[in-house]
């Protein structure tokens, strides 16, 4: 079963330019790694061991946000205002009269600081 991934339209575009962001660094990555086989003996070569380390780690995101991309619904702004769910807008109030008005959102975009929240 597919797990399904709730974003805002900008959410979208924000990770599509952090994939292309990540894409771009393929290759110095690559050539850092080729640069480091030359030192000679990879078993206690410290460069050839971060270049790699740092690949695994851009690979690994990089295949979660194509991940992400390919089961993402987008949510769209609810008609109503009688129910809080996704897309929903809701202003919180506190003692002291101050107010914040947080987006509901789901949990790959939720940024509390930034006003995300998380359904």
């Amino acid at each position: 079963m597919k797990k399904q991934f709730y974003l805002t339209k900008d959410g979208v575009t924000e990770l599509e330019a952090e994939l292309a962001n990540l894409l771009t660094q393929r290759g110095p990555v690559a050539q850092r790694i080729k640069d480091a086989r030359e030192f000679g003996d990879l078993a206690e070569n410290a460069e050839y061991s971060s270049a790699r380390q740092e690949q695994e780690k851009l690979e690994g995101r990089i295949g979660e946000i194509e991940h992400i991309l390919q089961n993402v619904e987008i949510i769209k702004k609810p008609r109503g205002d009688t129910k809080v769910q996704l897309g929903s807008n809701v202003k919180l109030k506190g003692d002291g009269g101050k107010s914040k008005v947080f987006q509901v959102v789901g949990t790959v975009e939720a940024d509390p600081l930034n006003g995300k929240i998380s359904d």
